[in-house]
């Protein structure tokens, strides 16, 4: 069993979700790196026991010292969303380039790599295209280096502290009378439980799988408009659910970022929605010996969770 587990990135969603199943574990030394101040202060509050640092990875720094005698890395720092390139390429890139850095110079010898399964997609935006240099950064690297690394590319993640996507969007309902639904809204959606991606984790870090790339997509197809029904079932919202152009969509959402620099969802994210993916679907339960959750189960555990539930996370 590992003791000291590195989360670069871990004040966010995953992050956040990760560590009272890693705590659940057994895993007594945990490394939070984050950037994030707010963020950080949550977590901080929720796990006063984690050793959490705000840290700019994209820089090397004095941070690389928490290295030393980890038994593991999980890689999790990510820029998702936001109009400027630049900020796609620091966080996802030069960022995980610094991680890699640290594990060479300290000998650990395990990272669980979370990529996306956007670098199999056809959409192309910043996110897809920085997200793919990522993972081949990682490749090249633990390929001669003796580091296990198990690639794992959810799919659109979805549970506790979501800030954007169904969180952001459940939030949204519950404050506008109409709820806007881009098009025909049958956008067909793998949403991945951020639970029951943790769980993969874990079983990762612990040595159960040591290496491959591994596409984790939820296991249930649903269309996107009907993953809005199941938001405003869960949280007895009594928004209206409306079906707007996507031409007209597409230029409201054009509007706002205008105003807002780093908008909740944006034109590029709006393409990528539309985009006709659909992922690899292999066995992960088995795989990890986990159990997946119903999506209407991990929903209501979303948005219900007494603990959890009511937490959100800035942007």
């Amino acid at each position: 069993m590992p003791n000291k587990i590195i989360l670069p990135g871990g004040a966010g969603l995953v992050g956040q979700n990760l560590l009272p199943r890693l705590k659940a574990a057994g895993i007594t030394e945990i490394v939070v790196l984050d950037k994030h101040a707010a963020n950080l202060a949550t977590l901080r509050r929720m796990h006063p026991d984690v050793t959490a640092e705000c840290v700019d990875l994209a820089e090397a720094g004095d941070w690389q010292r928490h290295f030393e005698g980890a038994d593991a890395v999980v890689m999790l720092q990510a820029q998702i969303g936001g109009p400027e390139l630049r900020d796609f390429v620091r966080n996802n890139i030069d960022a995980t380039r610094h991680v890699l850095d640290a594990m060479k110079t300290h000998q650990v010898p395990r990272l669980v790599h979370v990529s996306s399964s956007v670098v199999e997609s056809v959409a192309n935006d910043f996110y897809t295209e920085t997200k793919k240099q990522q993972e081949a950064l990682v490749l090249k690297t633990v390929e001669h280096s003796g580091i296990e690394c198990p690639i794992l590319r959810p799919t659109l993640m979805f549970g506790w502290f979501d800030r954007k996507h169904l969180g952001w969007l459940s939030r949204f309902m519950a404050r506008v009378p109409v709820f806007p639904i881009p098009g025909h809204g049958r956008y067909l959606r793998q949403p991945l439980y951020a639970g029951d991606f943790c769980k993969v984790i874990v079983s990762c870090v612990e040595g159960r799988v040591t290496g491959g790339i591994h596409n984790i997509s939820g296991r249930e197809k649903i269309d996107y408009i009907d993953i809005i029904r199941e938001i405003k079932r869960a949280t007895r919202a009594r928004t209206l659910i409306v079906k707007v152009p996507y031409a007209l969509f597409h230029a409201a959402l054009w509007t706002w970022g205008l105003f807002d620099r780093n908008p909740p969802f944006t034109t590029q994210q709006l393409r990528a929605l539309v985009a006709k993916d659909e992922f690899e679907l292999i066995d992960w339960p088995a795989r990890f010996g986990v159990t997946a959750t119903p999506f209407a189960t991990a929903i209501d555990e979303t948005f219900n969770d007494p603990t959890y539930g009511p937490v959100v996370l800035d942007f």
